[in-house]
This record gives structure tokens, sequence and C-alpha cells, in this order.
């Protein structure tokens, strides 16, 4: 029994090291990130909004889990550097969505481009088989995160 508990540890401690090391490679731990003036937060509020379409602050950050006070500092900054505009909700009067504006989508395209070529140049040293098992596994396991920690959420609250 205690080799399938060390086995297990060291899985766990693998997976752990392997996702600091993708952290690290991907740029997370600089100021900016993705060849950009941004932070981490900031280019993640570019890509959403640019991939889901407009949003309000709230819908924002439920999707990045930010708090509500980092959420407006964030969307304030973006507005001021002319990435972000806010406009009345059609639907409720009390809420804007947030969308991109023109150099907003400037900007989206870029940050697509920057995190293309940095996947394509990763995946050109993996045969065809290992690039689907990445993919694959990545998915998986992202769903499994995302899965553990709304299961824990309800626990918390229950």
């Amino acid at each position: 029994m205690p080799r399938v508990k060390m086995a297990e540890l060291a899985l766990i401690d693998d997976i752990r090291a392997a996702s600091r090391l993708m952290v690290r490679e991907l740029g997370f731990m600089d100021v900016t990130v993705a060849a950009s003036d941004y932070p981490p937060s900031a280019v993640h509020t570019i890509l959403e909004i640019g991939i889901r379409g407009p949003l309000t602050s709230g819908e924002l950050g439920d999707f990045l889990r930010l708090e509500k006070s980092s959420v407006s500092r964030l969307v304030r900054k973006l507005i001021d550097c002319g990435e972000l505009r806010e406009t009345p909700d059609e639907l409720d009067a009390r809420s804007k969505l947030l969308s991109l504006t023109a150099k907003g989508r400037r900007t989206l395209e870029a940050l697509h481009a920057f995190g293309r070529q940095q996947v394509r140049g990763a995946l050109a040293a993996l045969t065809a088989a290992e690039q689907r098992t990445v993919r694959e596994g990545m998915m998986l396991y992202a769903r499994a995160l995302r899965e553990s920690r709304v299961e824990d959420e309800a626990q918390s609250v229950a």
C-alpha cells in the first residue's frame, strides 16, 4: 500500500512541476505577457471578451475568477488605454457591457498571433500523435481542475 501512495505522490508532484514550468515558459512570471504591455489579467480580459463577445463586469469577474474590485480596476485601466468600451446593456439598464474597441481588436489579433506562434514552436518538437496527446491531456486536466474547484465551492457553501 505505501508504494501506491508514493506513486500517487510522485504523479502529483510531477504534474505540479510541469504546471510550474509551463507557467514560467509561457511568460506568466513576467510583469507583462504575450509581447504586450499588459499583465496576465488584462491579457486574459482582452482574449475572453474578444472570443466570447460583450460581457458585463460581473460575468468577466466570474469567468476570470477575479474579485469585483480587481475587475473594476482592470476594466478602468483597459478603458483608459482604449482597449475596451462600456455600452448600456439593452436587456438590463443597470448593467454595462464591455466590448473591444478597434484598438482592442488589433491587440486581440496580436495576442492570438503571439500565442499561436508560441504553441506552434512547441508543437514542432513533437510528433502528430504526441501533439494530439498534449491537446487531449491538457483539455482533460483543465476540465478536471474546474470540476474539482466547483465541487469544492459547492461543499463549502453547504
